[in-house]
Protein backbone atom coordinates (compact mmCIF):
# COMPACT_ATOMS: atom_id res chain seq x y z
CA UNK A 1 0.00 0.00 0.00
CA UNK A 2 1.47 3.25 -1.25
CA UNK A 3 1.70 6.18 0.95
CA UNK A 4 -0.45 9.27 -1.03
CA UNK A 5 3.01 11.25 -0.35
CA UNK A 6 6.64 10.37 0.54
CA UNK A 7 7.10 10.23 4.06
CA UNK A 8 9.12 12.87 6.28
CA UNK A 9 12.07 11.64 8.74
CA UNK A 10 12.61 12.98 11.67
CA UNK A 11 13.56 12.17 15.58
CA UNK A 12 11.15 10.56 17.47
CA UNK A 13 10.51 12.62 20.73
CA UNK A 14 8.00 11.07 22.83
CA UNK A 15 3.93 9.59 22.59
CA UNK A 16 1.84 11.25 25.16
CA UNK A 17 -1.68 11.00 25.81
CA UNK A 18 -2.16 8.31 23.70
CA UNK A 19 -2.55 10.50 20.12
CA UNK A 20 -0.11 12.87 20.65
CA UNK A 21 3.53 12.01 19.29
CA UNK A 22 6.03 14.98 19.34
CA UNK A 23 8.84 14.47 16.22
CA UNK A 24 11.51 17.00 15.56
CA UNK A 25 12.21 17.55 11.95
CA UNK A 26 15.36 18.06 10.16
CA UNK A 27 15.24 22.10 10.15
CA UNK A 28 15.00 21.85 14.04
CA UNK A 29 11.61 22.45 14.35
CA UNK A 30 9.28 20.09 16.70
CA UNK A 31 6.07 19.18 15.38
CA UNK A 32 2.65 17.49 16.94
CA UNK A 33 1.33 14.52 15.01
CA UNK A 34 -1.46 12.74 15.27
CA UNK A 35 -0.86 8.89 16.71
CA UNK A 36 -3.38 6.48 15.04
CA UNK A 37 -2.79 3.76 17.53
CA UNK A 38 -4.82 2.76 20.28
CA UNK A 39 -2.54 0.02 21.81
CA UNK A 40 0.14 0.49 24.65
CA UNK A 41 3.34 0.42 21.75
CA UNK A 42 4.76 -1.92 24.37
CA UNK A 43 8.48 -2.03 23.33
CA UNK A 44 8.46 0.39 20.72
CA UNK A 45 8.44 4.01 22.56
CA UNK A 46 12.14 4.08 22.90
CA UNK A 47 13.02 4.25 18.88
CA UNK A 48 14.93 7.10 17.80
CA UNK A 49 13.13 8.14 14.54
CA UNK A 50 9.90 8.62 12.81
CA UNK A 51 8.20 9.24 9.64
CA UNK A 52 4.87 11.00 9.21
CA UNK A 53 2.80 12.33 6.72
CA UNK A 54 2.04 15.87 6.01
CA UNK A 55 -2.44 16.26 5.86
CA UNK A 56 -3.00 18.98 3.61
CA UNK A 57 -6.67 19.34 5.30
CA UNK A 58 -7.99 22.92 6.57
CA UNK A 59 -10.43 20.91 8.72
CA UNK A 60 -7.51 19.51 11.01
CA UNK A 61 -5.98 20.68 13.82
CA UNK A 62 -2.83 18.38 13.72
CA UNK A 63 -1.21 18.79 9.96
CA UNK A 64 1.02 15.51 10.64
CA UNK A 65 0.41 11.95 11.12
CA UNK A 66 2.72 9.30 12.82
CA UNK A 67 3.26 6.23 10.29
CA UNK A 68 6.20 4.78 10.73
CA UNK A 69 9.25 4.49 13.50
CA UNK A 70 12.59 3.49 13.27
CA UNK A 71 15.57 1.78 15.38
CA UNK A 72 18.78 1.01 13.38
CA UNK A 73 17.24 -1.15 10.54
CA UNK A 74 14.16 -2.18 12.17
CA UNK A 75 11.14 -0.35 11.11
CA UNK A 76 7.87 -0.54 12.32
CA UNK A 77 4.36 0.68 11.10
CA UNK A 78 2.17 2.27 13.97
CA UNK A 79 -0.81 3.22 11.69
CA UNK A 80 -3.42 0.73 12.82
CA UNK A 81 -5.66 2.15 10.40
CA UNK A 82 -3.81 1.09 7.42
CA UNK A 83 -3.62 -2.12 8.41
CA UNK A 84 -6.70 -3.81 6.58
CA UNK A 85 -5.93 -2.15 3.64
CA UNK A 86 -2.10 -3.39 3.67
CA UNK A 87 -4.31 -7.00 3.87
CA UNK A 88 -6.27 -6.52 1.28
CA UNK A 89 -3.54 -5.29 -1.09
CA UNK A 90 -1.92 -8.41 -0.35
CA UNK A 91 -4.57 -10.74 -0.48
CA UNK A 92 -5.80 -9.55 -4.08
CA UNK A 93 -1.83 -9.39 -5.32
CA UNK A 94 -1.57 -13.20 -4.14
CA UNK A 95 0.97 -12.32 -1.76
CA UNK A 96 -0.95 -14.55 1.30
CA UNK A 97 -0.94 -17.84 -0.52
CA UNK A 98 -2.89 -19.23 2.00
CA UNK A 99 -5.86 -16.36 1.02
CA UNK A 100 -5.94 -17.24 -2.88
CA UNK A 101 -8.87 -18.56 -5.17
CA UNK A 102 -11.09 -16.49 -4.29
CA UNK A 103 -13.82 -14.81 -6.75
CA UNK A 104 -14.81 -12.07 -4.73
CA UNK A 105 -13.76 -10.06 -1.27
CA UNK A 106 -15.65 -7.88 1.00
CA UNK A 107 -14.14 -5.52 3.38
CA UNK A 108 -16.28 -4.55 6.83
CA UNK A 109 -19.23 -6.88 6.69
CA UNK A 110 -21.60 -7.34 9.24
CA UNK A 111 -21.33 -11.36 10.77
CA UNK A 112 -21.56 -13.46 14.26
CA UNK A 113 -23.54 -13.12 16.91
CA UNK A 114 -22.39 -10.47 18.54
CA UNK A 115 -22.85 -8.33 15.72
CA UNK A 116 -19.46 -7.24 14.64
CA UNK A 117 -18.03 -6.90 11.12
CA UNK A 118 -15.41 -9.47 9.56
CA UNK A 119 -12.70 -7.35 8.19
CA UNK A 120 -12.23 -9.31 5.40
CA UNK A 121 -14.86 -11.63 3.75
CA UNK A 122 -14.08 -13.97 0.73
CA UNK A 123 -16.09 -16.13 -1.56
CA UNK A 124 -14.27 -18.80 -3.28
CA UNK A 125 -15.16 -20.26 -6.25
CA UNK A 126 -17.17 -23.03 -4.79
CA UNK A 127 -19.35 -20.26 -3.21
CA UNK A 128 -17.31 -21.29 0.25
CA UNK A 129 -17.27 -18.17 2.87
CA UNK A 130 -14.09 -17.44 4.30
CA UNK A 131 -13.94 -14.97 7.02
CA UNK A 132 -10.84 -13.49 7.58
CA UNK A 133 -9.91 -11.38 10.73
CA UNK A 134 -6.86 -8.89 10.37
CA UNK A 135 -5.18 -7.37 13.91
CA UNK A 136 -1.54 -5.23 13.51
CA UNK A 137 1.16 -6.64 14.74
CA UNK A 138 3.83 -4.47 16.16
CA UNK A 139 5.37 -6.01 19.10
CA UNK A 140 8.67 -8.20 19.53
CA UNK A 141 10.90 -10.10 21.50
CA UNK A 142 13.84 -10.37 19.33
CA UNK A 143 12.72 -11.78 16.00
CA UNK A 144 9.27 -13.34 17.74
CA UNK A 145 6.56 -11.55 17.19
CA UNK A 146 3.70 -11.11 19.74
CA UNK A 147 0.11 -10.67 19.96
CA UNK A 148 -2.07 -8.67 21.90
CA UNK A 149 0.31 -5.82 23.43
CA UNK A 150 -2.61 -5.12 25.83
CA UNK A 151 -5.37 -7.14 27.30
CA UNK A 152 -8.16 -7.06 24.29
CA UNK A 153 -11.39 -8.07 25.29
CA UNK A 154 -12.61 -7.20 21.65
CA UNK A 155 -9.75 -9.88 20.19
CA UNK A 156 -11.24 -12.37 22.73
CA UNK A 157 -14.48 -11.56 20.89
CA UNK A 158 -13.59 -12.32 17.69
CA UNK A 159 -12.01 -15.35 18.10
CA UNK A 160 -15.11 -16.84 19.18
CA UNK A 161 -16.88 -15.28 16.21
CA UNK A 162 -14.32 -17.12 13.94
CA UNK A 163 -14.90 -20.67 15.75
CA UNK A 164 -18.73 -20.18 15.44
CA UNK A 165 -18.04 -19.35 11.73
CA UNK A 166 -15.95 -22.89 11.08
CA UNK A 167 -18.92 -24.21 13.39
CA UNK A 168 -21.19 -22.93 10.84
CA UNK A 169 -19.28 -25.27 7.87
CA UNK A 170 -17.32 -22.07 6.57
CA UNK A 171 -13.66 -21.01 6.69
CA UNK A 172 -12.10 -18.81 8.93
CA UNK A 173 -8.54 -17.33 9.26
CA UNK A 174 -7.05 -15.01 11.90
CA UNK A 175 -4.16 -12.87 10.15
CA UNK A 176 -1.67 -10.98 12.18
CA UNK A 177 0.08 -8.24 9.74
CA UNK A 178 3.81 -7.87 11.81
CA UNK A 179 3.98 -4.30 10.87
CA UNK A 180 7.96 -5.08 11.18
CA UNK A 181 10.67 -6.35 9.38
CA UNK A 182 12.62 -7.76 11.41
CA UNK A 183 10.97 -10.81 12.58
CA UNK A 184 10.65 -14.46 11.42
CA UNK A 185 8.06 -15.97 14.25
CA UNK A 186 5.40 -15.14 15.78
CA UNK A 187 4.07 -16.17 19.10
CA UNK A 188 0.73 -15.42 21.10
CA UNK A 189 1.84 -13.17 24.19
CA UNK A 190 0.36 -15.32 26.96
CA UNK A 191 1.71 -13.02 29.69
CA UNK A 192 0.16 -10.08 28.98
CA UNK A 193 -3.32 -11.47 28.08
CA UNK A 194 -3.53 -15.40 29.29
CA UNK A 195 -7.34 -15.52 28.02
CA UNK A 196 -6.49 -14.51 24.66
CA UNK A 197 -3.98 -17.15 24.62
CA UNK A 198 -6.11 -19.54 25.46
CA UNK A 199 -8.87 -18.43 22.85
CA UNK A 200 -6.21 -18.39 20.13
CA UNK A 201 -5.16 -22.25 20.98
CA UNK A 202 -8.99 -23.32 20.99
CA UNK A 203 -9.38 -21.58 17.61
CA UNK A 204 -6.47 -23.12 16.24
CA UNK A 205 -7.91 -26.66 17.28
CA UNK A 206 -11.57 -26.14 16.07
CA UNK A 207 -9.94 -25.60 12.66
CA UNK A 208 -9.51 -21.53 12.53
CA UNK A 209 -6.37 -20.98 10.42
CA UNK A 210 -4.26 -19.12 12.12
CA UNK A 211 -1.75 -17.10 9.77
CA UNK A 212 1.25 -14.56 10.63
CA UNK A 213 3.07 -12.15 7.61
CA UNK A 214 5.39 -9.88 8.00
CA UNK A 215 5.99 -6.31 6.18
CA UNK A 216 8.29 -4.62 3.91
CA UNK A 217 8.06 -0.77 5.29
CA UNK A 218 9.97 2.06 3.65
CA UNK A 219 8.78 5.99 2.95
CA UNK A 220 6.76 5.45 -0.07
CA UNK A 221 4.96 2.17 1.13
CA UNK A 222 4.43 -0.71 3.32
CA UNK A 223 3.59 -4.35 1.66
CA UNK A 224 3.17 -7.88 2.76
CA UNK A 225 6.39 -9.03 2.87
CA UNK A 226 6.90 -12.94 4.14
CA UNK A 227 5.04 -15.80 5.98
CA UNK A 228 6.41 -16.11 10.20
CA UNK A 229 6.45 -19.64 11.64
CA UNK A 230 3.60 -19.48 13.90
CA UNK A 231 4.15 -21.20 17.66
CA UNK A 232 1.66 -21.74 19.40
Amino acid sequence: MKFQDKLIKGRFIKRYKRFFADVELNDGSTIVSHCPNTGSMKGLLDFDYAYVSHVDDPKRKLKYTLQIIEQGDVRVGVNTHLTNNVAIEGVKQGLITELKDFKELKPEVKYGSQNSRIDILLTHEDDTLHYVEVKNTTLAEGTTAKFPDAVTTRGQKHLQELMEMVEQGHKATMLYVVNRNDCSTFEVAEEIDPQYATLLKQAAKAGVQILAYSCILNDEEIKIDSKLEVVL
